[in-house]
């Protein structure tokens, strides 16, 4: 039996991961590490690098980390962004806003969420996610 084409259709219709995915030489790990850098420098607290691949195609890494305050959530997604755009890595979408305390941007392979601490505990994407392997935390 033959694979299919990578441009076939998936059977739920989606595209393939790698096709939304914006082009990058950076592996997803070493892209979500960057963020993790990123996400430093801008004071974020409390940032998980969760290893999904194995458990989801819908990415394979999720970074996760708190800011304490509307403003430094939209700083921290803002600077992720800036940061990578400057690599020539840009995001495929964003949704939330600091006022939702909440904000993802979505670099394709790797999903980045910045909460408030409150709205954090609520989703507990952690918790959810539990059998991920967590690749680092930054406290």
């Amino acid at each position: 039996m033959t694979e299919p084409a990578a441009t076939a259709p998936r059977p739920d219709g989606l595209p393939h991961r790698d096709a939304a995915a914006p082009p990058t030489s950076l592996a997803p790990l070493d892209l979500a590490r960057r963020i993790v850098e990123l996400a430093e420098d801008k004071k974020a607290a409390d940032i998980v690098l969760l290893d999904l691949a194995d458990l989801t195609s819908l990415a394979d890494a999720f970074v996760i980390c708190s800011g304490g305050s509307e403003r430094q959530i939209d700083a921290i997604a803002d600077g992720i962004a800036e940061g990578l755009r400057e690599e020539g890595i840009r995001p495929i979408g964003r949704e939330g806003t600091p006022a939702s305390h909440w904000v993802l941007v979505d670099f394709g392979a790797v999903v980045v969420h910045v909460f408030t601490p409150p709205e954090r505990d609520y989703y507990s994407l952690e918790k959810h996610w539990q059998q991920a392997r967590v690749v680092l935390r930054v406290q």
